[in-house]
């Protein structure tokens, strides 16, 4: 329990630490490297902790269920099931936190990318630029850009980085949604985390664009752990009315997923 405990602190410590490196890329004139790879050894730790502190609290929870069928009135059951709960309570909280930091970096990226676009005299919509970058391609944001002068060359570099930090953040936000409808299973019982979940699948499922199959499969999920945990309540997931909308052109489509809920 300490030693989860332990990761859980350093995850956070670690989240901390990219969201000073966020700001430190963005407000750099030109891309510095090393911070970058400063920033990606902390973003590769996050994930290994992370995985570790899920493995861990998943043995935790199946001795728990092998123990409950012998020994249900136990002290130290109680005690295990408490310490369990609040592990994976401050697991959840830390990991949203993360989200909400991979997120917001994603949305600063894109606006930097199309105040960029704006000095060399080329407007974009916000639905136009996710178009651009969802072809991965950074040729797509410097057609057209003369590149006669150092500021016109710096302007297609920074473009370029900014590009390329939002590629490598889609493959972390898909990794973060993949972990979240993991927990949705692990915590399925602690009714009070299910919000802070459904938010973190319902974001990371805008980023990659397939936040109905995924919710679907949450629900899957979720119906397998009542049967394996004898839950007498259903927990229904109630939708977080405040929670930020990255992608307009998501909105119809989260509107006609959420009518047949």
């Amino acid at each position: 329990v300490e030693e989860i405990r332990e990761m859980i602190d350093r995850i956070q410590t670690n989240v901390e630490d990219v969201k000073k490196k966020h700001s430190a890329i963005l407000s750099a004139p030109q891309t510095d490297e090393k911070v970058k790879l400063e920033l990606e050894d902390l973003m590769s730790d996050i994930k290994k902790t992370a995985n570790k502190v899920r493995a861990k609290l998943k043995v935790i929870e199946q001795n728990i269920e092998q123990e409950e069928h012998t020994n249900k009135s136990s002290a130290d059951l109680r005690i295990r099931k408490t310490q369990h709960s609040t592990l994976s309570r401050k697991f959840v909280e830390v990991m949203t936190e993360y989200n909400r930091t991979q997120t917001d970096y994603r949305e600063r990226c894109k606006g930097r990318i199309q105040r960029q676009l704006e000095i060399t005299g080329r407007t974009t919509t916000n639905e136009e630029l996710e178009e651009m970058l969802e072809q991965g391609n950074p040729a797509v944001f410097t057609q057209g850009i003369i590149m006669e002068t150092q500021q016109a060359k710096q302007t297609l570099a920074d473009i370029e980085a900014r590009h390329a930090d939002i590629i490598k953040l889609e493959n972390s936000i898909r990794e973060l949604h993949d972990m979240f409808m993991d927990m949705a299973m692990l915590v399925e019982s602690q009714g009070e985390m299910m919000d802070s979940i459904e938010y973190c699948v319902n974001q990371t499922g805008d980023h990659v664009g397939q936040a109905r199959g995924e919710l679907i499969k949450a629900e899957e999920y979720r119906s397998k752990a009542r049967k394996v945990k004898n839950i007498r309540h259903q927990t229904q997931l109630t939708p977080n009315t405040t929670r930020q909308i990255y992608f307009s052109r998501n909105i119809d489509k989260r509107k006609a997923f959420r009518g047949k809920e």
